[in-house]
């Protein structure tokens, strides 16, 4: 499952919300009916997981912590603890919850970003600049892919 682009849309009084039809047809095709809600873990947004991307995530969490450290065990609490489990409805609705709309300063207005095997739902206010500068992200794609190249001829 590969999730990419931007796509506005509108939630209603009732923080319903429809899937953008691209999105949909991703998630039909890949037969992926139950999703998983949380808040970013960096950024004041929504992240939607198809279940087996979510379940991909916890199992790759999970074996990196020790479940019987204290510490390691509060983290992944505090993970799994912010997620709330969505379906669309059979007009490819889903219906975002008040405390997830308040965590991600969502009212009305939202954009729908594509990051690969996720989903995540932006306040349209919030994504209306790029996130990086255009001479900064070149700068950056340079280091990061030029780095892999390196690593190849080194490897």
């Amino acid at each position: 499952m590969r999730f990419i682009g931007n796509i506005e849309a509108k939630a209603d009084s009732k923080g319903r919300i429809f899937v953008p039809a691209h999105f949909r047809r991703v998630l039909q095709a890949a037969k992926a009916d139950k999703l998983m809600m949380r808040k970013d873990i960096f950024q004041e947004c929504l992240v939607l997981y198809p279940e087996e991307s979510w379940n991909e995530q916890l199992d790759t969490l999970r074996s990196k912590l020790d479940k019987w450290d204290r510490h390691q065990s509060m983290i992944f609490r505090q993970f799994v603890s912010d997620v709330e489990e969505v379906t669309m409805d059979s007009n490819g609705r889903i219906l975002i919850p008040k405390r997830y709309m308040d965590m991600a300063g969502i009212q009305q207005e939202v954009r729908f970003i594509g990051m690969d095997d996720t989903i995540e739902i932006w306040a349209k206010e919030k994504v209306e600049k790029p996130f990086m500068d255009a001479v900064e992200f070149g700068n950056e794609i340079e280091k990061i892919m030029s780095q892999r190249k390196e690593d190849s001829y080194n490897g």
